[in-house]
């Protein structure tokens, strides 16, 4: 589920078991004992990142210090601007449908500074810039947190923490491309996993969206995302959401914590997580409001891929013992047929997997490379333009005119404009149809 603004999407689909693989990338974020002097280097902003990536929302920007202010209470820290920029301070947890739904921004000055926040909550930075360091001493009023740091933190210095930091609410798992932040009462669930595994996996599944969103750093523009994901684990959801997408964040109830905070769980049944994670990588050019919970879905089956599930495109469905390629195929090119309301969830998702087996698994990350490059524009209104745009990328991806593909099989709305737009490429017809190919 995801969502943009105010506004919530359907919640998430169903995880499906499979078996797993892990990876570990890069350097640890940076974490501040108290009393100590944390180095924060200056990145882009999440909302500079979400336009140069072309995407919907903005991802975190966070540099976490592994630090904690109990509410009310006076955090005193001196900033050390080495390169002329002064870092911002924010406490507190992201948590859409809560009480207290986001964290409290502080500006700070350079030297001496005493921030009091009314809640408290964990401690970030930001710093908005291109490599320019900033030093922030945390002097008092910060109290750690228990956390693990993949690459850093042992196993056994980890369950320490947690017995003997028992008195801060929160904990916090980090590692190069992830910050995850639980309650005390849910990392203690499952306190019995391995942490460096656990972690290993999150970022595997973070690099399997990088990747099948062209993220190859060939150009700048196809750098991926400066700074991390943040997923947190939120206080409560709406009645039958599993999880939820907004700018900056995913949010997990304590309910899926099964899936997302133990390996088996999170390699076997994390479609949740790898769907959520999706929709901060979405982009908008191609995203019209019927696409919103469809196109997420090329970063949950490359997730499931890279992991070695089964797809959830060979799921069958017990009424019919059959899948979305062989459920869908019999409606293709009848009469009265239209996307948005003819398929189910998954069936939708089968034509973008048939644009993979027709031309190739670097299909998704050269339409993304070439959505990035151009960057078209488009208003949150113009869903017809948006429909357009996946079909014209696509044929020219493919090389081919693939109109017949999206407007006369799947019933895509493809309007006037769009058809003249596909003619206008002069394209040949495809060779081999892509509405006949499946994964079976």
């Amino acid at each position: 589920m995801k969502m943009s603004h105010s506004v919530s999407r359907r919640s998430v689909l169903a995880g499906i078991a499979g078996a797993g693989a892990l990876g570990v990338l890069g350097a640890a974020p940076a974490q501040a004992a108290a009393c100590s002097t944390v180095t924060v280097t200056a990145r882009p902003s999440g909302e500079s990142e979400r336009l140069r990536l072309a995407q919907a929302l903005r991802g975190s920007e966070f540099t976490a210090t592994g630090l904690y202010v109990p509410p009310g209470t006076a955090l005193q820290l001196n900033i050390l601007p080495y390169d002329g920029l002064v870092p911002t301070l924010w406490i507190g947890l992201w948590d859409y449908y809560g009480e207290i739904k986001e964290p409290r921004s502080y500006a700070l000055k350079a030297g001496a500074n005493s921030v009091t926040d009314p809640n408290g909550g964990p401690v970030y930075l930001t710093l908005e810039g291109d490599g320019q360091r900033a030093g922030v001493t945390f002097r008092s009023g910060a109290v750690p947190m228990p956390v693990f740091t993949l690459g850093s933190t042992s196993e056994a210095s980890y369950q320490q923490q947690l017995d003997s930091l028992t008195a801060v609410p929160y904990v916090e798992l980090h590692a190069p491309h992830t910050i995850m932040t639980l309650t005390r009462e849910g990392a203690l669930i499952y306190r019995d996993q391995d942490h460096a595994a656990l972690l290993g996996l999150v970022e595997t599944i973070v690099d399997s969206h990088a990747r099948i969103s062209g993220l190859d750093g060939s150009k700048p523009v196809h750098r991926r995302k400066a700074g991390v994901y943040h997923f947190t684990e939120v206080s409560k959801v709406p009645a039958g959401v599993g999880a939820y997408a907004t700018h900056g964040y995913n949010g997990f109830p304590r309910a899926y914590l099964d899936r997302a905070t133990t390996v088996e769980g999170l390699r076997t049944r994390g479609w949740g997580l790898y769907h959520e994670l999706g929709h901060l990588h979405q982009q908008f050019a191609y995203k019209p409001g019927g696409l919103t919970e469809v196109t997420v879905n090329i970063y949950s089956l490359a997730a499931q891929r890279t992991l070695g599930q089964t797809s959830n495109l060979l799921t069958t469905k017990d009424a019919t013992g059959l899948n979305p390629f062989q459920s869908s195929a019999p409606k293709l090119g009848t009469a009265g047929l239209a996307y948005e309301t003819s398929f189910g969830a998954y069936e939708k998702l089968v034509p973008l997997r048939q644009l993979e087996l027709a031309y190739g698994d670097d299909f998704w990350p050269r339409l993304h490379r070439l959505v990035r490059e151009e960057n078209p524009q488009s208003a949150y209104t113009e869903n017809a333009k948006r429909y357009r745009a996946l079909a014209t990328c696509s044929s020219r991806v493919a090389g081919y005119d693939l109109t017949s593909f999206f407007a006369d099989r799947w019933a895509f709305p493809i309007d006037a404009t769009g058809r003249a737009e596909l003619t206008a490429l002069a394209l040949p017809q495809p060779p081999v149809d892509p509405s006949t190919l499946s994964d079976a």
